[in-house]
């Protein structure tokens, strides 16, 4: 049994060889072949192109589909690299877009306050909301101005539209601003166009309550409601809001300011005329020498 596999052995390793310089001599003559120039050689060429490739389409279908395949794949990848490009430039522009819709805000109210028709008299300074205070029972907003900028407590303070309240407390680089709506703020105010006069008292809701109205008969629901200037508080004049009526009858004022969105404020510069100590002063002074007029002369 031994000697069989041996002879076996003694026999393949010839017969391999043969067969490797078989296939050396073909492939040599067919390179030979290939490479002469001659036109009889050129014409075999052509005859056996003509025989064999035709039959060879079925040979190059997985060659095909092979190179068809990695052609796609490749076409994939730039694909999915140019997908995940693309979504990385979307976040951008969708981070672009915030920014300028943000933008776009502020300079809505930016230019709110500048459409504000003042009194030429009074000048102002614009401020921005950095907190509040975050309390149901005190409502108001730090503003980044101060001292330093020249704010002087107990001045008005509005946004684009509307009053928001006044300077109630003051730090170097800061103050705060006490809202209409804190039960501590009462704003003397004149109701148009009846003329009226009523104090709007804040009670911590989102609209004030109106106050010592004269003559009830004679207010609507959607008048407007100014400041009165009573008191040297506030300049008169400044916008606060519409009368409103809520469910239980009670008047109360529908605030023009948005207090949903304080961004800016402008605080308004208020210096309340000085008061007559001396009103005979005005008619004239009279000299301390003079007679006092008789009762006689008076009445003719």
């Amino acid at each position: 049994m031994s000697k069989d596999r041996s002879q076996r052995e003694d026999y393949s390793a010839p017969l391999r060889r043969l067969l490797l310089g078989v296939l050396l001599l073909c492939l040599l003559g067919i390179f030979l072949v290939w490479r002469i120039d001659s036109p009889r050689v050129e014409r075999f060429r052509a005859q056996v192109a003509d025989k064999v490739v035709p039959s060879m389409d079925w040979a190059m279908v997985p060659v095909t589909a092979t190179i068809n395949l990695v052609r796609d794949f490749q076409s994939y990848q730039r694909l999915s690299e140019q997908n995940r490009e693309l979504r990385s430039e979307l976040r951008r522009m969708r981070a672009w877009k915030e920014a300028a819709l943000q933008l776009e805000q502020e300079n809505a109210r930016l230019l709110d306050l500048n459409n504000v028709r003042l009194d030429p008299r009074l000048t102002y300074v614009t401020g921005v909301v950095m907190a509040d205070s975050g309390s149901p029972f005190r409502q108001s907003v730090l503003l980044n101005i101060g001292e330093r900028d020249g704010i002087v407590d107990g001045w008005a303070a509005m946004d684009g539209i509307g009053l928001v309240g006044r300077i109630s407390g003051v730090g170097t680089e800061t103050s705060r601003v006490l809202l209409v709506t804190d039960a501590a703020s009462a704003i003397p105010a004149t109701i148009q166009p009846s003329g009226q006069t009523a104090l709007i008292v804040g009670d911590n809701t989102a609209a004030p309550v109106i106050d010592f109205l004269e003559n009830r008969e004679l207010v609507r629901p959607g008048d407007r409601v100014i400041t009165s200037g009573d008191g040297g508080v506030f300049p008169a004049g400044i916008l606060i809001g519409q009368v409103a009526q809520d469910p239980g009858g009670r008047l109360r004022v529908r605030l023009s300011a948005d207090f949903e969105r304080l961004e800016y404020l402008r605080v308004l510069r208020y210096h309340p005329p000085e008061p007559i100590s001396d009103p005979g002063g005005i008619v004239g002074s009279r000299s301390p020498h003079a007679p006092l007029p008789s009762a006689e002369a008076a009445d003719g």
